[in-house]
């Protein structure tokens, strides 16, 4: 049983109701639930989707923290711009290499936000939503040079890594051309994971949609526990705002000693 998975996993199930699992499973979208409120910050959902996209049982990720997919080539600048994020209690959109079990490394869109309790206004989870990126081709350094037919004079033929032909009227030309490419293709295969892959206005949307699907779930279904859920903060009295302001604080000045 899930519930059975950890404290992560009670948390969930204090929270909402024991449909929730179920509804948030049929969506097809990559994402993890997780709650600032356990130690550890640890996982409390784990989409079907998402297990597949990286591999792991259910088992092996709720309870664990986020940094379990991190790896070597991992920028961390952005793992802070997410740290950051979660100590003032917002949202963020940002493009991260993550990696599989297998070791597999992968560029996804990461989309967060927090969910708030509307009976104090604590955050009592961060809703993450991973959407894989694939990689755009792009234009490699190589250029082949061969004669116009119209004018006698010299063109150049860009070659686009691992999927692009060169038109040639010479089969010597041809094979040429083919060697120049491979070689360049698998140069382009080792590179290309350690150059930053942006995200669409198209995925953006996408990742918006599906934090939007999420959200729904679970402000319906936690109706059903009377732990009510919101998807933005009511206003604060200045008081309430001075006690978040010294929780950010303290919260730096930790991460600071830690790092």
């Amino acid at each position: 049983m899930e519930s059975q998975l950890g404290l992560g996993g009670e948390s969930f199930d204090l929270r909402y109701s024991v449909w929730a699992r179920e509804v948030l499973n049929e969506l097809p979208d990559c994402f993890t639930i997780t709650d600032p409120c356990v130690p550890g910050h640890p996982i409390v959902f784990a989409s079907n989707g998402f297990l597949k996209m990286v591999g792991y049982s259910r088992e092996e990720v709720v309870g664990r923290n986020g940094r379990m997919f991190q790896g070597p080539e991992t920028d961390r600048r952005s793992v802070m711009a997410i740290r950051e994020a979660i100590r003032e209690e917002r949202g963020v959109q940002i493009s991260l290499l993550n990696y599989r079990k297998d070791g597999t490394p992968f560029w996804m869109l990461f989309q967060m936000c927090p969910v708030f309790s509307k009976e104090d206004d604590r955050v009592i989870n961060f809703v993450g939503v991973q959407m894989p990126l694939s990689r755009r081709p792009r234009l490699s350094g190589l250029r082949l040079r061969s004669e116009c037919e119209d004018g006698g004079g010299v063109r150049e033929t860009v070659f686009r890594c691992c999927r692009r032909e060169v038109c040639s009227d010479s089969i010597l030309e041809r094979g040429r051309a083919s060697s120049v490419e491979s070689v360049s293709s698998l140069d382009d295969q080792e590179d290309d994971i350690n150059e930053p892959c942006e995200a669409n206005e198209w995925e953006k949307t996408k990742a918006n949609s599906a934090i939007n699907n999420i959200l729904s779930v679970l402000i319906n279904y936690s109706e059903f526990t009377g732990r009510f859920v919101i998807r933005k903060r009511c206003c604060q009295t200045g008081n309430e705002r001075l006690v978040s302001s010294l929780s950010i604080t303290l919260g730096r000045i930790k991460q600071s000693f830690v790092l």
